[in-house]
């Protein structure tokens, strides 16, 4: 991993990861319990590259945490690693369904840990730079002036959510032009869906 990484703990208990984590060059912040943790993820000021929730804290539980950074559109895609009991391994499958990237199991060694961290920030390093690289596949050769008035009503409609039949009731044309206009638009913006074609669209402010 390139570059030091910043690690939000969050744990009622944190001295030890406190003391321990900044030995092997990562920049450690501390959050006692999930309230104070989405406070932290909500500041602006703050990065972080992953998180390291344990489950048994007061006021709100690691699961009731994790729920909540997933449906936040600001935190939804930093890295967790869930710090469970034993006795809560069975919940293990639930917490990975909502949204952690892996856990580990206390009493844990340090070694497994690091290990896991490097894991899952390596994973998520590969992912952005994976993005960026379709991004930029995406975006290679497009023609701004290319999509008529038209065509761009269409893609701002899509880009609301309206399915084929709602933006031909909205135009008052038939479901078939629909269509035709965006196989048009896929094609002048070189993508092959709806999703990438409102991605590129807002990237090159063709839509707000």
């Amino acid at each position: 991993m390139d570059g030091i990484a910043s690690i939000l703990v969050v744990d009622d208990n944190p001295k030890f990861l406190k003391d321990a984590l900044p030995m092997y060059g990562y920049d450690v912040s501390v959050a006692e319990d999930g309230i104070e943790a989405l406070k932290k993820l909500g500041n602006e000021n703050n990065h972080y590259d992953l998180v390291l929730l344990d489950v048994m804290m007061p006021n709100m539980d690691g699961w009731d945490t994790l729920k909540a950074i997933r449906k936040n559109s600001k935190t939804e895609h930093i890295p967790v690693i869930m710090i469970t009991a034993v006795s809560e391994d069975q919940k293990v499958v639930s917490g990975l369904k909502i949204g952690a990237d892996d856990y580990i199991v206390k009493p844990f060694i340090l070694p497994n840990l690091l290990a896991r961290i490097e894991a899952v920030l390596r994973r998520s390093k590969w992912q952005a730079e994976s993005a960026k690289k379709s991004e930029k596949k995406i975006n290679k050769d497009v023609n701004i002036d290319a999509l008529t008035p038209k065509e761009k009503e269409v893609l701002s409609l899509v880009a609301k959510g309206a399915s084929n039949q709602e933006i031909a009731n909205e135009l008052c044309v038939q479901d078939v032009t629909v269509k035709t206009h965006l196989n048009s638009i896929f094609k002048k913006l070189k993508v092959s869906n709806r999703t990438q074609a409102v991605l590129l669209a807002m990237e090159i402010n063709l839509i707000n």
